[in-house]
């Protein structure tokens, strides 16, 4: 009940505006509230079961989606000690944000949608953190997607937010391709990717071809939470995701989706570890996001962009936790940094009259912070750094070109192959027309 509350919410939702009912504004609040209560407490209860009464896991097997005779997509949930923690910080983080929303959207055009697409993405972040394998991981990890790049495209009125909406989708769609591809290799070399059994360095029997197996599949994987966490070869998309409203930019990448990434890479951690390419992989390019997070967040110009890029800090150094091993670490180092960047995303409104209240407090003068650290870089390369940075380190262009840009065409040239709407109707017409000269 607590994992299908969300999701009942908005079928009940959309089935009223279907039936042309729009419920009042305050109903749509309560209910809302209501439901990210319940969950906030059924999954604490769960969470002192699991953490301090050391109970076992619970591993909950639903049938199967479908099956052929060489492989198997199972609907399994788990509980364990470390989907509960995620279940109950994402109840948590949600129902505040909800909580905040109600007057922060009140009469706004878009309240309900709104509110729909915060149901949707609450039950896709359920779904993600209960998911027993990869394959069901994918429903939750679609559905947050979707709602993710709805809510960027929010204020649908002005070009600019849906055209970075645009942009943000074509930067998931490839990052869900190498998903994808896990799967399906998954499937194909070890039968599936089920959490509780994760394949690993023992299941490949030492043998090179096994090795390189379980090397492709966790790189895939990371690929794939690099694409949701805006990190790495992904890194440029985030501050895109701004143009929605404050408390969708608050749940979404401050505190739950784009931890989400982090979370894949965790809960495949035995598969990860298993290879030393892909441990390495993590900490250069967790290295290499936070020393840019943190270049592109001393030069950004607005409140909520320099909280995207010091949140891609974070998550950089968290991946490279994850890398190095420290996967307790990282799992504590994930849960503070999203409750304080859903603090911090929910102020941005009000950043410049805090400003003026810690000035006032510190008597008339902030001490600059940083200058210890650029005082050990030569001027010309600051002036370099600085170029770099307020250029966004040049990512947009390069992922425009190398990404996006054959993704657009191979869609166009697909579109191309379809029949023209126009031409049947022509078709007719003439024939139309024929038939009048002939009468």
């Amino acid at each position: 009940m607590a994992l299908g509350l969300p999701g009942a919410l908005f079928l009940a939702s959309g089935l009223s505006w279907l039936a042309g009912y729009k419920p009042p504004e305050r109903a749509v609040w309560r209910a809302t509230k209501a439901a990210y209560l319940f969950a906030f407490l059924v999954f604490s209860a769960e969470a002192v079961r699991l953490l301090f009464l050391h109970d076992p896991d619970v591993d909950l097997r639903m049938g199967e989606w479908f099956a052929t005779s060489h492989t198997h997509f199972g609907l399994e949930l788990l509980f364990d000690h470390l989907s509960v923690p995620v279940l109950w910080l994402a109840s948590l983080l949600v129902g505040i944000v909800a909580a905040f929303s109600g007057r922060y959207m009140h009469r706004d055009p878009g309240f309900h949608r709104y509110f729909n697409l915060l149901n949707l993405f609450g039950f896709g972040a359920f779904l993600v953190a209960a998911a027993g394998s990869v394959e069901f991981l994918m429903a939750g990890w679609e559905l947050v997607g979707i709602t993710s790049v709805l809510l960027i495209g929010f204020f649908q009125d002005r070009p600019e937010p849906v055209s970075n909406g645009l942009r943000v989708y074509g930067y998931y769609r490839v990052a869900d391709i190498f998903l994808v591809a896990a799967v399906l290799l998954g499937h194909l070399w070890f039968g599936g990717i089920e959490f509780a059994h994760l394949p690993g360095g023992h299941a490949t029997a030492g043998s090179e071809s096994g090795d390189l197996r379980v090397t492709v599949t966790a790189l895939l994987l990371i690929l794939a939470a690099c694409g949701k966490s805006s990190v790495g070869p992904f890194f440029g998309w985030l501050p895109r995701a701004m143009e929605g409203p404050t408390p969708s930019s608050a749940i979404f990448y401050g505190a739950v989706s784009v931890h989400l990434g982090v979370f894949l890479l965790l809960r495949a951690w035995p598969l990860v570890h298993a290879s030393k390419v892909a441990t390495w992989a993590l900490v250069v390019i967790g290295g290499g996001s936070a020393l840019m997070g943190t270049l592109l967040h001393r030069s950004a110009n607005d409140a909520k962009t320099m909280l995207a890029h010091a949140t891609q800090t974070q998550l950089g150094i968290i991946f490279m936790e994850v890398g190095l091993g420290w996967t307790g670490v990282a799992a504590f180092h994930l849960t503070g940094h999203a409750i304080v960047r859903t603090a911090q995303f929910l102020r941005a409104p009000s950043l410049l009259h805090d400003h003026h209240h810690v000035h006032a407090a510190a008597g008339g003068s902030l001490s600059p912070t940083g200058e210890h650290l650029e005082a050990l870089v030569p001027r010309k390369a600051q002036l370099w750094l600085y170029r770099m940075a307020m250029g966004a380190g040049f990512y947009e262009a390069i992922l425009a070109r190398v990404l996006l840009r054959p993704l657009t065409r191979l869609a166009e040239g697909l579109i191309s192959l379809e029949p023209s709407p126009g031409a049947g109707r022509g078709h007719g017409a003439g024939n139309l027309q024929g038939e009048e000269a002939g009468r």
